[in-house]
C-alpha cells in the first residue's frame, strides 16, 4: 500500500491513486496551504493534519474533511452547542435556585447555625472546584461526549438524595456531589468550543456557552423563590431532577464527539483492524513517544495543575477571574435579607431582586459578543495577519472602570432605605462589568491552548469556584460588622484597586506568556 503523493497544480488537494482504504493525503502540514476564511481578511493558519498511509499516518481526509468537527455545518456546530449550553443553564441554576428557601429547611431541621446553612448553599459551588479537574482531564483521554454524559447523569442522580435528605448533613454531602456533576458542562463547553470554532468564531461562540453560568445563578433565586413558597424546598430539587433529566437525555442521543485527536486514535484503530497494519500512528501522536494508557492518564491529571503552577499568565487570570466571582457570591448574599427584612418583599419576590444583576449580564453579553470577535479580526489585520490571544483583552478595561459602580449605588441606597427600584437598578453596572471581564479572559484562555482548552478552563473553573464556595461565608459577619454601606463600599474600593489588572494583562500578557511556556504534551 506504499504510494507516491503527487500534487495537480491546478488544486490544494494531492491526487489520489486507486486501491487505498483511506485517501492517501499529504502529511508534511509545513506544506500544507494555509485555509482562508470569509469572515475576516486575516487568514486562519491552522493546519489540519492529513492521512498518509505511505508513512504510516493517519489524520485527516483533507482540510475540507468534513467528519472534522472544524468543518461541521455552521447548524451542526451551533445545535451542539446549543446542547451543551442548556445544561450550563440548568447546573448553575442549581447553584442559587436553593438559596431563597434556605429558611424553611432551616425550620425544618431545626438548625439555627447561619454558617451551617450558608455552607449548605455554597457547597454546590465547592463542587465546581473539584469536578473540572478530573472531568477536563478525562474528556482529553476518552473524548467530550462520554465524559459530558456521565457528569450530567452524576449531577441528576444527586438531585434526588437532595430531595429526600433528611438531616442538613446529608443535604450538604449531595448538593457536593450534585456540584461535582453538574461542572462538567461547565468545564467541557471551552473544549467543544476550541473543537469546533475557529478563532474569528470563538467570541460568540463563548458568549452562547457563558450565558448560562451567570445567568444561571440570577434566574435560580427567582424561581427557588416562589417554588419553595408554593410547593417547599424539596420540590427545587425535583425541578432539577425534571430538568436535568430532560437535557441530559437530549445530549445522550444528539451529541457527538468533537475532540480531534480522539476522534482520529478512533479512526487509526478501525484502520488497524480492516487493513492489519500494526504500524499505523495517529497524525497527532506522530511527535510524541508512545505511551501506555496509565501514563497518558496521569499527565493529563497533571495539566490544569502544571497550568495554574508554570504559567504565571494563567495564574494571574485565575487570581483577577477569582476576585471578580467572590465579589459576585458576596453581593449575592445580601440580597435575600435586604429585599425581606428591609423592604418587606416575600421570599418569592425578593428574588426579582436579582434581575437588575441579570440585566446587567445579558447587556454584557451582548455587547462582548458582537464587538469581540470584530475586535480580533481587525487587530489581526493590523498587525499583517498574524493573531495573538490578548488581542481579546482591551476591553476589558473599560468593563473593570465600571464594575465597582454598583457596590456605592446599591450599598448606600439600600442602607438609607431609598425606594427599592433604586438599589436593584444599581446592580446593573455590576452585572455589566462582570461579562465584559468574564467573557475576554475565558476565550483568551481558549485561544492560547486550544488543544488543551478543556483542562485551561478547568484551572480557571476550580480556583474561581473554590473562592465562590468559601468568600461567601464572611459576608454575613462583615455586613453585620460593616453594614450595607460600607460594607459594600470596602468591596468597591477593592473592586477600584483592581482596575490597573487588566492594563498589565494587556501590556505585558505576551511577555510573560512567551517567557514561561510550558510543555502539556510532556511526561515530565
Amino acid at each position: 500500500m506504499m504510494h507516491t503523493l503527487q500534487k495537480e497544480s491546478s488544486s490544494n488537494q494531492p491526487t489520489l491513486n486507486e486501491g487505498d482504504s483511506v485517501r492517501n493525503l499529504t502529511h508534511d502540514l509545513e506544506k500544507q496551504p494555509t485555509r482562508q476564511t470569509t469572515e475576516t481578511s486575516a487568514p486562519t493558519t491552522e493546519i489540519f493534519p492529513e492521512t498518509d498511509l505511505s508513512c504510516g499516518i493517519v489524520g485527516w481526509d483533507g482540510q475540507d474533511d468534513l467528519n472534522n468537527p472544524q468543518n461541521f455545518p455552521a447548524n451542526k456546530k451551533w445545535t451542539l452547542l446549543a446542547l451543551i449550553s442548556a445544561m450550563t443553564l440548568i447546573s448553575p441554576l442549581a447553584s442559587s435556585m436553593f438559596s431563597p428557601a434556605i429558611s424553611y429547611v432551616a425550620a425544618e431541621f431545626g438548625e439555627t447555625n447561619e454558617t451551617i446553612l450558608s455552607f449548605s448553599v455554597s457547597i454546590y459551588i465547592l463542587g465546581y472546584a473539584f469536578g473540572p479537574l478530573l472531568l477536563a482531564p478525562m474528556s482529553e483521554v476518552y473524548g467530550r461526549r462520554v465524559v459530558l454524559s456521565a457528569a450530567n447523569w452524576f449531577f441528576v442522580v444527586w438531585q434526588i438524595g437532595c430531595a429526600r435528605a433528611n438531616s442538613i448533613e446529608t443535604l450538604i454531602v449531595c448538593r457536593l456531589f450534585a456540584g461535582i456533576g453538574g461542572s462538567g458542562c461547565l468545564t467541557l463547553g471551552a473544549g467543544v468550543i476550541a473543537d469546533m470554532f475557529p478563532r474569528e468564531q470563538r467570541g460568540m461562540a463563548t458568549a452562547v456557552w457563558a450565558m448560562g453560568p451567570l445567568i444561571g445563578p440570577v434566574v435560580g433565586p427567582i424561581a427557588g423563590g416562589f417554588l419553595g413558597q408554593e410547593a417547599g424546598w424539596r420540590w427545587v430539587f425535583w425541578l432539577l431532577l425534571i430538568v436535568g433529566g430532560i437535557v441530559s437525555l437530549g445530549v445522550e442521543f444528539l451529541n457527538k464527539e468533537t475532540y480531534a485527536e480522539v476522534l482520529i486514535r478512533w479512526k487509526t484503530e478501525k484502520l488497524v483492524k480492516e487493513t492489519g497494519r500494526m504500524d499505523l500512528r495517529s497524525a497527532y501522536d506522530t511527535n510524541k513517544e508512545p505511551v501506555t494508557l496509565g501514563q497518558t492518564m496521569v499527565q493529563s491529571f497533571k495539566r490544569p495543575v502544571l497550568l495554574f503552577v508554570k504559567s504565571p499568565i494563567v495564574f494571574l487570570l485565575c487570581l483577577y477571574m477569582s476576585f471578580v466571582y467572590g465579589l459576585l457570591y458576596l453581593f449575592f448574599t445580601t440580597i435575600p435579607s435586604v429585599f425581606t427584612q428591609k423592604y418587606g418583599f416575600s421570599v418569592g419576590l425578593s428574588g426579582l431582586a436579582y434581575l437588575g444583576i441579570g440585566f446587567g449580564f445579558i447587556g454584557g453579553l451582548a455587547i462582548i459578543a458582537f464587538t469581540n470577535d470584530r475586535m480580533v479580526m481587525s487587530a489581526t489585520a493590523k498587525n499583517g495577519g498574524k493573531f495573538e490571544p490578548e488581542m481579546r483583552l482591551p476591553m476589558m478595561i473599560i468593563f473593570a472602570c465600571i464594575l465597582p459602580i454598583s457596590f456605592f449605588w446599591y450599598g448606600w441606597t439600600a442602607d438609607k432605605h431609598v425606594f427599592w427600584i433604586v438599589p436593584i437598578i444599581g446592580m446593573f453596572p455590576f452585572g455589566v462589568g462582570t461579562m465584559g471581564v468574564y467573557m475576554p479572559i475565558q476565550t483568551y484562555i481558549i485561544d492560547c491552548y486550544p488543544k488543551y482548552a478543556a483542562s485551561a478552563n478547568a484551572t480557571l473553573t476550580a480556583t474561581r469556584s473554590l473562592v465562590g464556595a468559601l468568600l461567601p461565608l464572611a459576608g454575613p459577619k462583615m455586613f453585620g460588622n460593616l453594614g450595607l454601606g460600607w460594607g459594600n463600599s470596602l468591596l468597591g474600593f477593592l473592586a477600584l484597586a483592581f482596575i490597573p489588572v487588566p492594563i498589565v494583562f494587556i501590556k505585558y500578557g505576551k511577555v510573560i506568556r512567551e517567557k514561561w511556556p510550558i510543555d502539556l504534551d510532556g511526561k515530565d
